[in-house]
């Protein structure tokens, strides 16, 4: 068995911005380039290891929003992501929560409006 998603897209209205954002908050390195017409910026991917990338896309179809799906980061700090989330002006919508064994996780909305979710392994 495999992990079922490969790739996704997080929509953006303010590219550099995003990029701002996700590299201050995640420390990744983002790699922008135009695809098929779409200004995006691409996350690190390690092939052969478990897990999906994506992207930030810019464009006609993409629109930020708090529906939809959530994406969660694995981070080894929840509180540092969420400082450092908050220091650029994100807001928590989730506030860390213990979830066993499992670790700990928690909600913020990213630059652009996005909900998105960070996930933390208990040691």
């Amino acid at each position: 068995m495999t992990n079922p998603v490969v790739h996704f897209e997080i929509p953006v209205t303010n590219m550099d911005r995003a990029i701002a954002f996700y590299q201050a908050v995640f420390g990744y390195q983002l790699t922008r380039e135009q695809v098929d017409g779409y200004d995006m910026a691409f996350f690190p991917r390690a092939d052969g290891k478990p897990g999906a990338s994506g992207a930030l896309a810019k464009g006609d179809v993409y629109r930020p929003s708090h529906d939809g799906p959530v994406i969660y980061f694995d981070v080894p700090d929840v509180d540092a992501a969420i400082a450092g989330a908050t220091a650029r002006g994100a807001a928590v919508l989730y506030p860390k929560k213990d979830i066993g064994e499992a670790g700990f996780v928690a909600e913020i909305e990213d630059s652009e409006g996005n909900r998105i979710a960070l996930s933390q392994a208990k040691p």
